[in-house]
């Protein structure tokens, strides 16, 4: 339950303000129909997060030593002050699809997921907590609480959200996991 919860809370805060949230908005205005968007991110979401999971697990699984527990911590710590940086969407990802809503959505946001932060993130996840079901079914849950009213509510939503805020909460939930699992791997807590 620890990994999905976990799992929830830090993909929800990070996914505020991140490109795939403004690519849901972007699709969102162009296509005008939320629910095939809402489907595709789901989907790409449960494919490319799974894939993560299943790294970071397998990784964990095998490398499982000192070093890459601290390895783990020092990237959780790193994500936190990655997350501290504001996303913005490249031109390129916002030409609108010409093969439909779902099907664009599903690309594009697979795609776009690929090295982003909460891709990481899910990778770190599964390496702490060697559960990919787990972790998938957090990080897929926060990535649907932090888009699906992105896609309904649009740029409104973000317009009212102060994401420097959302920002800094997400980054110091990060540092603090890195901090508890650093303190947990020297044998302080």
């Amino acid at each position: 339950m620890e990994a999905l919860t976990t799992s929830t809370a830090i993909v929800a805060l990070a996914e505020i303000g991140d490109k795939t949230q403004l690519l849901a908005i972007v699709l969102a205005t162009r296509f005008r129909k939320p629910w095939p968007i809402v489907l595709g991110i789901l989907c790409a979401t449960l494919a490319n997060h799974f894939l993560a999971a299943l790294v970071g697990a397998t990784a964990a699984s095998l490398l499982d030593g000192l070093w890459f527990r601290y390895a783990v911590a020092a990237g959780f710590i790193a994500m936190g002050l990655w997350t501290l940086i504001p996303d913005k969407l490249d031109d390129e990802e916002e030409k609108p699809g010409r093969f439909g809503p779902f099907l664009t959505t599903l690309v594009a946001f697979f795609l776009v997921e690929m090295g982003d932060k909460t891709q990481v993130a899910t990778i770190a996840l599964g390496a702490r907590f060697h559960d990919a079901v787990a972790v998938t079914a957090g990080t897929t849950l926060g990535m649907m609480i932090a888009n699906v009213p992105a896609v309904f509510l649009g740029s409104e939503l973000i317009r009212r959200v102060p994401l420097g805020v959302v920002r800094m909460v997400a980054a110091l939930l990060f540092i603090a996991i890195g901090g508890w699992l650093l303190a947990q791997t020297a044998g302080l807590v």
